[in-house]
């Protein structure tokens, strides 16, 4: 196996997790890493994916705020799906967010990632992206869908995260 290619699916297909967290803290970076854990990946060596989701995977989306962390141990690789989106002057907001279309014969399809700065201009992103990707594949993938998160910067940098958590790999030792 490439220690930087995730397993190939199982027959199953791929069990993906949609989440979402919000941030914040005295930097981006510290902001990005609170938005994490309160996705529960924060743990992990994140390996970020292009758009393509594997044939016969399945999609569950996991509520923010009672998120449970993925499986696996601190440090691990999580093949991952990502966007992220800062506000740093207060009252300003940042909206992040996934769109995907899947195949419902299949369970293959793919993901898009877009942050801006109002939820109208994310969602035009979102849908613009996945229709010109379906359209440059010649259709097949008739649902559209899509989830978004905010943040706003009350005095503190804050961090909008919408991910697609795959599935973690761990480090081979010796």
């Amino acid at each position: 196996m490439n220690p930087t290619s995730p397993p190939a699916p199982s027959a199953a297909g791929l069990d993906i997790t949609l989440r979402t967290g919000v941030g914040e803290g005295r930097t981006h970076l510290s902001a990005f890493d609170h938005a994490l854990l309160r996705a529960g990946v924060g743990n992990y060596n994140l390996i970020t994916l292009s758009s393509v989701i594997p044939p016969a995977s399945r999609l569950h989306h996991v509520d923010d705020g009672a998120v449970a962390p993925v499986e696996g141990r601190h440090g691990d690789r999580l093949f991952c799906v990502l966007a992220a989106a800062y506000a740093d002057q207060p009252g300003d907001t940042g909206w992040a967010g996934l769109g995907w279309a899947v195949d419902d014969e299949t369970g293959a399809g793919l993901f898009v990632e877009h942050t801006a700065t109002s939820e109208k201009a994310l969602q035009e992103l979102i849908r613009s992206s996945l229709e010109d990707l379906v359209a440059h594949r010649g259709g097949g993938f008739e649902r559209l869908e899509m989830l978004t998160v905010s943040a706003t910067c009350t005095e503190l940098p804050a961090c909008a995260l919408a991910v697609a958590a795959y599935e973690t790999v761990p480090w081979s030792v010796g």
